[in-house]
C-alpha cells in the first residue's frame, strides 16, 4: 500500500464512497490505503455524514502547518515498552481518540481517554498526561472531572502522595451502569410529570410511554453489562518495571 499522507484527489474517492454507503473497508480498498487511515481521516472531519473532501484537504494542511516538530523516530522508538513501534502507537492513539469523539466525546476528554487506556498501567498523573498531549494541566483537570462524571475515569493517590487519574479494567461496565441510573432517573422524573399533566392526557401518555421506554432500555443495559463482564472481562499483567506513559518506557517516577 502506498505511504505519505492522502492527497485531494483520495479525499474526494473518500467523500464519494460515502456518498455511495460503501462500509470504510471498501473505500480502503478502491484509494488503496488501511481501512484505519480511511476511519480516522473520516472521523477527524466531521463523520461519515459530515465529511467533505476540500474541508478535510484544507484543515489537514492547518494542521501541519501547526505542528510541532517530532521528536526523532529513533529516540521516541526507544522509549517504548514491548518493542512497539512508536509511530504506530502514535497514529492508532490518534485513531482512537477521533473514534470516541465521533460518538459525541469532546476533543480534549477523548485524548484525556485515549491516553489513559492506551498506558498499559491505566494510570497517569496530570504532569505526565500534560507532557504526553503537551497542554495545560488546566486543560487535565477539565477533562478528568468530565471523564469522572461519566463514571469513565477516578482518582487516587499513590505512594508519593500525587494525583492519578485511572481507567479500571472495567470501566466501560462501569459507565454503562452510570448510564442506566441516568436513564432510570429520567423515568422517575417522566412518571411524575404524568401525575402532574393527568393521566390519560395526550401530553401525560407521551411521558408514560417514554417512561417505559426508557425503563426497558435501563434494566436490559444493567442485565447486559453484568452479563458481558461476567463472561467475556478479562485481567491482564503488567511486566515489572513498564511503563504506563502512552510513548515512554519511564515516566512513572516523573511529575
Amino acid at each position: 500500500m502506498p505511504g505519505g499522507r492522502l492527497t485531494q484527489q483520495d479525499r474526494q474517492q473518500i467523500a464519494l464512497g460515502l456518498a455511495d454507503g460503501l462500509a470504510y473497508a471498501e473505500i480502503a480498498r478502491r484509494v488503496d490505503r488501511p481501512t484505519s487511515t480511511i476511519t480516522r481521516e473520516v472521523m477527524r472531519n466531521g463523520g461519515p455524514t459530515a465529511y467533505r473532501a476540500d474541508l478535510a484537504h484544507r484543515a489537514t494542511e492547518r494542521r501541519a502547518h501547526r505542528r510541532r516538530p517530532a521528536a526523532p523516530r529513533e529516540a521516541e522508538a526507544s522509549r517504548q515498552p514491548h518493542g512497539r513501534d512508536a509511530e504506530a502507537v502514535r497514529e492508532y492513539e490518534e485513531l482512537f481518540t477521533t473514534v470516541l469523539m465521533g460518538s459525541g466525546m469532546p476533543k480534549m476528554m477523548a485524548r484525556v481517554m485515549a491516553s489513559l487506556t492506551l498506558s498499559d498501567s491505566g494510570s497517569l498523573t496530570a504532569s505526565e498526561l500534560a507532557r504526553h498531549l503537551q497542554v495545560s494541566p488546566a486543560s487535565i483537570s477539565k477533562a478528568i472531572a468530565f471523564l469522572e462524571s461519566q463514571g469513565l475515569a477516578r482518582r487516587e493517590r499513590d505512594e508519593r502522595r500525587r494525583e492519578r487519574y485511572v481507567v479500571d479494567d472495567d470501566v466501560w461496565y462501569q459507565s454503562m451502569i452510570a448510564s442506566a441510573r441516568a436513564i432510570a432517573h429520567l423515568v422517575d422524573i417522566a412518571r411524575q410529570g404524568v401525575g402532574v399533566l393527568g393521566a390519560q392526557t395526550p401530553a401525560a401518555v407521551r411521558l408514560e410511554n417514554i417512561a417505559r421506554f426508557a425503563d426497558f432500555v435501563s434494566e436490559s443495559t444493567v442485565r447486559a453489562a453484568e452479563q458481558a463482564r461476567a463472561i467475556l472481562h478479562t485481567k491482564s499483567q503488567t511486566p515489572a518495571g513498564d511503563s504506563g506513559e502512552p510513548g515512554q518506557g519511564q515516566g512513572q517516577g516523573q511529575g
